[in-house]
């Protein structure tokens, strides 16, 4: 084939250099994975925390550390 659109986690499966990709998308991609509740419990502590959490520099360089340009943290 001559191009084809394939998911990263099947991209690391198969071992695909993720930088032989022709196009990635970026951090402004519309489906970058966020954290989302039920209405209401927006503001409960423990979700507070988790969202805290998982956005520090600390998780955003774990990220590009360990998957470099396969995966973005959108964030």
């Amino acid at each position: 084939m001559d191009a084809a659109v394939i998911n990263t986690n099947y991209v690391l499966e198969a071992k695909i250099d993720p930088k032989s990709a022709i196009f990635r998308e970026d951090a402004n991609s519309p489906y970058a994975n966020i954290i989302v509740v039920r209405k209401g419990d927006e503001n409960r502590e423990e979700i507070k925390k988790l969202d805290a959490a998982l956005l520090t520099p600390e998780v955003k360089n774990f990220i590009e550390e360990k998957y470099g340009v396969a995966v973005v943290p959108a964030f």
